[in-house]
C-alpha cells in the first residue's frame, strides 16, 4: 500500500514563505505533487508534519492557517480515497499512477446520487425488500436536503446528527428515527465496501437501535366512547377524533399516509396505498364509516381525502407537521375528557386495532399479534403478505362491533 506524507520546503530567500508539498511512497519510489500553499517556517512542525498556529500572527493570518488546514485535510482525503481504490481493484500500480489519479480530480459521488446507483444494482438482483427500505430512506433523506445531494467524503457527523434531529422534528418516534439512520449508515457502508469514501465513522454519535415499547391498547368499549362523543361544539376535538378513528378503521394507518390519501387510492371498493415507511402497498376494503368521514370532511379545495394538509411539496411538509402537532394535542385533552390513564395519541390507534382483533379470536396468524412484535416492520410485512379477504373479513368485524 502506498504512503503519503506532507512536507514543506523553505523558501531560498530568507523570510520569505516557503511551499508545501505531499510525497507519494510505494514500492521504494517516491513522487511528488505540488501545491501552492505556502507558509512561514515558523509556521510548520517539522516532528508531526503540520502546520502550527503561533500566537504572534494576526487574526487574519490564523483565519488563514485555519483554512489551509482544512484544504489539506481534504487533499489528504482525496489522495488516501485513491490509493484505497487503487488497492481495492488488485492490480500493479505505481506512485505515478497515484500522482496522476490525484491530478484527474474524478467525480465526486454524492450520497443520493449513490443510493440510487446502489437501488438500481439491487433491484436487477431481485433484493426488492432492501430496495424498498433504501428508496424511503432515500425519499426521508431528500427532503432533508431539500432536493440537493452532499459528496460522501463530506458526509460527517455533523450531517448525520442534523438528518437525525430533522426525522425527530418531524414527529417521529425514536424507533422510526432509528431505522431511517440504520438504512442510511448500511448504504453509507457500502460505498466505503466499493472504495468511494474511507469512513470516518459519521454515525457514531446517532442512536441506531431499537427501543421495545410498551404498546399501549384501547379496549373496544372506549374506542365505543370515543366515537359517540358529541364534540360538535369544538371543531378542534372532533377533527382528532375523527382523524384517530379513521386510523383505527384503515388498521392502524400512520398519520403521514393518511395525510397523503387522494381519491386516486380509491379503486371501488378497495383502498390501495403504499405505506411511505416500508413502501409495502396495502389493500384495505372500504368501508362506509371510512366514507362517512372522509364526506363530513370533504372541500373543493383539496386535493387529499382527509383535512390534514392542502399544498404540495414544502408547503405540504410544513402543514402536515403542524397538523400533526395540533392533533396530538387535542387527542390528548380528549383522553384527559374520558379518564384516560395513558396519553391519547394518534399511534394507540394501531395498536388498539391489534389488541381488540385478538381478542375477537382473528387467528394469530393473521394479525401477528399486530404490534405485539418486536417491532412494527415485522407485523405489515406478515399482514402484507396474507390473503387481503381474511383481512378485510377481520377489519369489518372490529368496524360492525362499534
Amino acid at each position: 500500500m502506498a504512503s503519503i506524507k506532507l512536507k514543506f520546503r523553505t523558501s531560498s530567500v530568507q523570510e520569505k514563505e516557503g511551499r508545501l508539498y505531499y510525497q507519494v511512497i510505494h514500492n521504494r519510489v517516491a513522487r511528488q505533487i505540488h501545491t501552492e500553499y505556502r507558509i512561514y517556517s515558523s509556521e510548520w512542525d517539522a516532528d508531526h508534519s503540520n502546520i502550527i498556529l503561533p500566537t504572534s500572527v494576526t487574526p487574519q493570518r490564523q483565519a488563514y492557517l485555519l483554512s489551509l488546514k482544512d484544504t489539506l485535510d481534504a487533499d489528504r482525503k482525496k489522495l488516501l480515497l485513491v490509493i484505497a481504490r487503487l488497492d481495492k481493484e488488485g492490480q500493479s500500480y505505481t506512485a505515478d499512477t497515484v500522482v496522476d489519479n490525484f491530478h484527474e480530480g474524478k467525480e465526486l459521488h454524492g450520497i443520493i446520487g449513490y443510493t440510487l446507483e446502489l437501488n438500481e444494482k439491487l433491484r436487477r438482483i431481485g433484493k426488492k425488500r432492501m430496495v424498498a427500505r433504501y428508496k424511503t430512506t432515500l425519499n426521508s433523506l431528500q427532503r432533508y436536503l431539500k432536493g440537493g445531494d452532499v459528496p460522501l467524503e463530506e458526509v460527517d457527523g455533523t450531517t448525520i446528527q442534523g438528518y437525525e434531529q430533522w426525522l425527530k422534528d418531524s414527529g417521529l418516534c425514536r424507533n422510526t428515527t432509528s431505522f431511517y439512520i440504520r438504512n442510511l449508515r448500511t448504504i453509507y457502508n457500502h460505498a466505503v465496501d466499493d472504495g468511494l469514501v474511507i469512513s470516518s465513522s459519521p454515525f457514531k454519535h446517532v442512536y441506531t437501535g431499537i427501543d421495545k415499547t410498551v404498546k399501549r391498547a384501547l379496549p373496544l368499549e372506549i374506542i365505543k366512547q370515543l366515537k359517540e362523543l358529541d364534540l360538535s361544539l369544538n371543531p378542534r376535538l372532533e377533527l382528532a377524533r375523527d382523524m384517530f378513528l379513521f386510523s383505527f378503521y384503515t388498521r392502524g394507518m400512520s398519520f403521514i399516509d393518511m395525510a397523503q390519501l387522494t381519491p386516486s387510492n380509491l379503486h371501488g371498493s378497495t383502498l390501495i396505498y403504499r405505506r411511505q415507511k416500508t413502501s409495502q402497498q396495502l389493500h384495505i376494503k372500504w368501508e362506509p364509516a371510512m366514507q362517512e368521514i372522509v364526506a363530513k370532511y370533504k372541500t373543493d379545495d383539496s386535493p387529499y381525502l382527509l383535512p390534514i394538509a392542502k399544498g404540495e411539496g414544502a408547503i405540504f411538509w410544513r402543514q402536515y407537521k403542524n397538523a400533526y402537532s395540533r392533533i396530538t394535542k387535542q387527542l390528548k385533552k380528549i383522553g384527559e375528557m374520558i379518564g384516560l390513564s395513558v396519553p391519547l395519541t394518534p399511534y394507540v390507534a394501531r395498536h388498539s386495532w391489534a389488541s381488540i382483533a385478538k381478542s375477537k379470536n382473528v387467528p394469530v396468524s393473521t394479525i401477528s399479534e399486530a404490534l405485539g412484535h418486536d417491532s412494527e416492520k415485522t407485523t405489515q410485512i406478515y399482514l402484507s403478505s396474507l390473503d387481503t379477504s381474511v383481512v378485510d373479513n377481520a377489519n369489518n368485524l372490529i368496524i360492525n362491533s362499534l
